[in-house]
């Protein structure tokens, strides 16, 4: 009988071990995840807009499906929580009753505005743009601000990059200014052979070494600005083109004239990013150009008055082809004046022209 009793005693301590094993099993798990109540709800929000609210029975329904029991008191407790540390959280009254977040850290015109500048980004590659667009679409939050995002989206058939490293390759860059290294990598470039377009390295297969000091977006690519320790000179390389970059250990040069030069300088005077010699050029203009003026150089180039129609200004330029291009797309409009070895570059590219075309 005794025996009896101390296994029925026995079972009677497992069972109650077992159960209340089972219990504070139960309650830890949901007490983790009331810890994550607030969360729950900030996500839900942010899929929410003026014309789409969630209600507070949709927030409780959603919050229960996640292991989570709240009652209506807390939610607003909740809410309340939300503000104070600085959300903009709306309530709304009748038939569509309910709360969104109202202010967020990018409004839908600034959102617009990114995906404008990533879709007619040539250095941002096809695949690359549809995911980086996705994200963009993703802080609208939902309902009518994510459908006229992704509304707006139009990648294919544009012209895009093929180098999917491209973000590696600006972190990269990004990291050798910051610890103020050089860097080492191949440049490429594109010929014709045989009728069909081939890559090749430039440089005869030879890595560049030069001094990393900024990037700067032109004409809908991205460049690396560096100096040339060699030729001690400031160059651009096209991000897209470069590749297996290496950061390396020796301190970047060119500090001091990078800093004469610097960003600005060094876009103004180049046309589509092509090098060339640097000269003052004097150009003389139709007045009705001005603005054509200003967008190049900025409302602070100086001018001086030629005739009642025309000015005259000085801008310091990389001489190429391009910068003729540029003079030329102006007709009358636009006349290099001075110096004369400029002038006279210019008339042998017309004579160029002349002559490919057969012009008398």
């Amino acid at each position: 009988m005794a025996a009896f009793f101390n296994h029925c005693i026995e079972n009677l301590f497992f069972a109650v071990y077992t159960s209340s094993l089972v219990l504070r099993r139960y309650f830890m798990a949901k007490t983790k995840n009331q810890k994550l109540k607030i969360l729950y709800i900030l996500d839900a929000l942010k899929k929410t807009d003026e014309k789409s609210p969630i209600t507070v029975n949709a927030l409780i329904e959603m919050l229960s499906d996640n292991g989570i029991s709240a009652e209506r008191k807390s939610i607003y407790d909740d809410l309340e929580a939300l503000e104070i540390f600085g959300y903009d959280v709306i309530r709304t009254k009748g038939r569509n009753c309910g709360v969104f977040l109202g202010e967020r850290e990018f409004e839908l015109p600034e959102l617009k505005l990114l995906v404008d500048a990533v879709q007619s980004s040539k250095f941002i590659t096809e695949k690359k743009s549809a995911r980086l667009i996705e994200k963009l679409a993703a802080l609208a939050g939902g309902g009518d601000q994510t459908t006229i995002l992704k509304r707006q989206v139009l990648i294919q058939g544009r012209i895009k990059a093929q180098n999917e490293s491209i973000f590696n390759s600006i972190d990269r860059i990004h990291l050798a200014i910051a610890e103020n290294k050089m860097i080492s990598f191949s440049y490429y470039t594109y010929i014709v052979e045989n009728g069909k377009i081939k890559r090749i390295s430039r440089h005869e297969g030879k890595k560049y070494i030069v001094s990393p000091w900024s990037l700067t977006w032109d004409d809908e690519f991205y460049y690396l600005l560096a100096h040339d320790e060699k030729n001690n000179m400031i160059k651009h390389f096209r991000i897209d083109k470069m590749a297996d970059i290496s950061l390396t250990r020796r301190i970047r040069k060119g500090k001091l004239l990078f800093g004469v030069t610097g960003i600005s300088g060094y876009t103004k005077s180049t046309f589509s990013m092509f090098g060339g010699n640097d000269e003052s050029v004097r150009i003389s203009c139709d007045n009705s150009l001005i603005g054509v003026v200003i967008d190049r150089y900025g409302n602070d180039i100086p001018i001086l008055k030629e005739s009642n129609e025309r000015f005259i200004f000085t801008a310091k330029v990389k001489v190429s082809p391009q910068f003729f291009a540029w003079i030329f797309s102006f007709g009358k409009g636009m006349e290099i004046v001075y110096p004369n070895n400029v002038v006279e570059q210019m008339k042998a590219s017309l004579k160029e022209l002349n002559e490919l075309y057969n012009i008398d």
